[in-house]
């Protein structure tokens, strides 16, 4: 069952590499207060001492791909992508599943690697698409600006 998008926008185009960039700092300053909360309530859940080792860990990962996951089924933009108007759809235009949301997510941790050169591949790829997006059949769009309504 092929989800909403498709028809939605019909003339989009890559997303450039900055506007990427841009929108991933954004997000991560967002995860990272996601982080401290989380973090937050694990103290206050242990009588007031530090929390770490790898359940700690574990879920630090699971929100991190939650909150991803949870953007990218809905409407396809973190709130960092809403700032720059882009968004992350299939290859054929539709929303991503939760199943391809997980692919990309872990795929994208291998595109960091190797010091990041497989979200610098954007650079020298013609299709613009990083290894993860390729891997995981996925792409990152710029959306048109809106018109604004004359009543």
């Amino acid at each position: 069952m092929k989800r909403a998008f498709r028809t939605e926008i019909p003339d989009t185009r890559p997303a450039s590499f900055g506007k990427r960039i841009l929108a991933m700092t954004y997000d991560l300053m967002l995860i990272v207060a996601i982080w401290m909360i989380t973090g937050f309530a694990a103290v206050a859940l242990n009588d007031g001492e530090a929390v770490e080792g790898p359940l700690f860990k574990t879920s630090l990962f699971i929100i991190t791909f939650l909150f991803f996951g949870f953007f990218w089924t809905r409407n396809g933009q973190t709130l960092g992508m809403q700032a720059w108007r882009i968004r992350v759809q299939t290859l054929d235009g539709y929303k991503l599943s939760w199943s391809r949301s997980l692919l990309r997510f872990m795929l994208s941790i291998l595109s960091w690697i190797p010091f990041g050169l497989g979200y610098i591949w954007v650079l020298f790829s013609d299709e613009r698409l990083a290894w993860h997006d390729k891997w995981s059949e996925s792409c990152v769009v710029q959306l048109p600006k809106t018109k604004p309504v004359d009543d």
